[in-house]
């Protein structure tokens, strides 16, 4: 296990900088001059050099990246163009609530997406396993948006059961934690009760039943651990996909997270920020692919010593 975890580490190396040109090449994606569009209309010459001082644009593009990266690793992002406070202040709070947000998600998804999807296998083609994959499609075709704003109407506004938006305490990461997690609950649900049925089906549990052994035995502990290798990569996958992609779930209940702090920064030509925002986000999506493989390796060790 070290030594496939050390080569995991090793192969995070060149990705990491690949990304890291990628994130850092977003400036020059703009049509024409980056100092002319970060200075905005109307912007005298003089602004425009002093923008492309301060910004270091004036420099070799090699030495632009490498002073970049430079001060990446050490955490120092630049300034914010639009508010003048340090990028790393701006996207620390952001990114916590929105790792926050995808955590609380991810756990509720996974807890209920199990459990859906186990008793929906045992309880095969019966009332409960009909219904709850009709849900489970509903899941996955319903917008966050759409489900986001239901869910505020119904139990903020004409239940008055949880708070419509804000961060004052744990009953308000309810209803977004549920919008955001909806969707990959249905996948996971879906995903695990496939995955038991195809399993349950195998040979060695039929001689399990044959042995006499329980049921809640063979579903858990024959059953339940093979299906969890598809079901950790699935999770794996989702959560990375939720840390990028809750900017709606943010927008809806007027969450400062990271998705929206990068569309404001886009919208504001705070390339910095937006720079920030991608590394980071980017970073923690492979790293959580890590984590992944190396929990796929220990549920599976044929992984680790192919």
């Amino acid at each position: 296990m070290f030594k496939y975890t050390l080569r995991r580490l090793l192969m995070l190396i060149p990705l990491l900088v690949v990304v890291s040109v990628l994130v850092f090449s977003t400036i020059y994606l703009m049509p024409g001059d980056p100092a002319e569009v970060i200075a905005g209309e109307g912007a005298s010459q003089e602004d425009i050099a002093n923008v492309r001082q301060s910004l270091g644009l004036d420099r070799p593009l090699y030495e632009q990246y490498l002073s970049w990266m430079a001060r990446a690793v050490h955490g120092d992002f630049g300034t914010s163009i639009r508010t003048g406070r340090p990028v790393a202040q701006e996207i620390g709070f952001r990114f916590k609530n929105t790792l926050n947000l995808t955590v609380f998600s991810m756990l509720f998804a996974t807890i209920f997406g199990l459990i859906t999807g186990i008793i929906s296998a045992v309880r095969r083609y019966s009332v409960y396993d009909n219904i709850s994959m009709v849900v489970a499609l509903i899941g996955i075709s319903i917008t966050p948006f759409y489900l986001g704003l239901m869910l505020m109407l119904f139990f903020s506004v004409r239940l008055g059961w949880l708070p419509l938006m804000g961060l004052d305490s744990w009953r308000a990461w309810i209803l977004p934690a549920i919008t955001l997690g909806a969707r990959p609950l249905a996948m996971i649900a879906r995903m695990t009760r496939s995955s038991m049925l195809e399993i349950m089906g195998q040979d060695y549990i039929l001689t399990a039943r044959a042995q006499g052994l329980p049921e809640w035995v063979i579903i858990f502990k024959y059953a339940l651990k093979n299906a969890l290798n598809t079901v950790i990569t699935v999770v794996g996958l989702q959560f990375g996909q939720q840390l990028g992609g809750a900017v709606i779930t943010e927008t809806v209940f007027a969450l400062p997270g990271i998705g929206r702090l990068a569309v404001e920064s886009i919208k504001a030509r705070d390339f910095p920020v937006v720079q920030a925002a991608i590394l980071v986000v980017a970073a923690a999506f492979v790293l959580v692919n890590l984590v992944v493989d190396l929990l796929y390796a220990y549920v599976n060790p044929r992984i680790r010593y192919s």
